[in-house]
């Protein structure tokens, strides 16, 4: 059975009208009592959408993104609390899983600037810690450009107690953004302990290269949300703070996610940048139908860019 992770949360809250621009970047939606709620808006709306794991915008609420901001030290575990208090609160008496995520501690996109060892497990220990005292069903260590911290997050989280997914962000043949195999990189944190190996913020048609890397290199469950932005060249890695248009159509996302169901049998499905309630609805619509229909409507699934 697949199992459903949300999607983007900074999409839906630019739709919304907040700005995200550094330092604050998603942050910025827990700094008051009305962002918040629009903050919630988002979780319902996949929850609605039949999600059966949220994410609490933990993202950007690592150490050193944290001091960025200007907050003093008692103030940076409040900002983490108040993510997963969004999320859970959404959540409510519900059975959806809240996860929180688990960032590279300086850019996702930047496996250049990833610090020395002992740097990555002091800040992704504090993180964890927080985490675990405020109550998380699991940890999602997502769009890691490079092995080494990827397995020193995963380290750090089972230090302190909680069970964990991981995601890597991919070029376009199937390697991470530092050069290393996904392959080698997937195999490594399955044996490490990760409950599941994913692969997100990637473009649709990388992302089925990656899913077949990840189906030959991991025994254990796997899975993948994709990037559905539509990003020229000049733009592939690099935040913006702007609305940007999804590349794919709930229908055609649909067909795509039904598509690599069947060919790869992914047990995580999900959405990344780009994608919204209407497309989680949409994928998860289309694989709860009959498989007869659902092969039959996926013709092609798996081709769109």
């Amino acid at each position: 059975m697949t199992t459903w992770l949300d999607g983007a949360t900074a999409t839906e809250l630019r739709r919304g009208g907040l700005p995200l621009s550094a330092p604050w970047w998603t942050t910025r939606a827990l700094t008051t009592e009305p962002r918040r709620e629009a903050l919630r808006a988002v979780h319902d709306g996949y929850l609605s959408a039949g999600a059966d794991v949220i994410t609490a915008a933990t993202f950007r609420c690592n150490l050193r993104a944290l001091r960025r901001i200007g907050l003093d030290e008692a103030g940076l575990a409040w900002m983490v609390h108040a993510a997963v208090g969004v999320a859970r609160a959404a959540r409510g008496t519900g059975t959806a899983l809240v996860a929180a995520s688990m960032a590279p501690v300086e850019d996702c996109y930047r496996p250049d600037l990833v610090p020395p060892d002992e740097e990555l497990a002091a800040e992704h220990r504090w993180l964890a810690t927080e985490l675990m005292r405020v109550g998380v069903d699991l940890v999602l260590i997502e769009t890691m450009n490079t092995a080494r911290e990827a397995r020193i997050a995963l380290e750090q989280v089972q230090g302190a107690g909680g069970r964990a997914w991981v995601s890597f962000v991919c070029e376009q043949d199937g390697r991470l953004l530092s050069g290393e195999r996904l392959a080698d990189a997937a195999s490594a944190v399955a044996r490490d302990g990760a409950e599941a190996v994913l692969v997100n913020c990637t473009a649709p048609a990388d992302a089925e290269k990656a899913l077949a890397e990840l189906r030959a290199a991991c025994p254990g469950k796997i899975g993948c949300y994709p990037n559905n932005e539509v990003r020229d060249a000049a733009h592939r890695w690099t935040h913006v703070d702007e609305p940007m248009p999804s590349a794919l159509t709930p229908d055609v996302y649909a067909d795509l996610l039904a598509g690599w169901h069947d060919a790869y049998a992914p047990d995580i499905l999900g959405g990344c940048c780009g994608t919204t309630a209407e497309h989680l609805a949409a994928a998860r619509a289309r694989l709860d139908v009959a498989p007869d229909a659902r092969i039959s409507g996926a013709s092609g699934a798996g081709t769109e860019g």
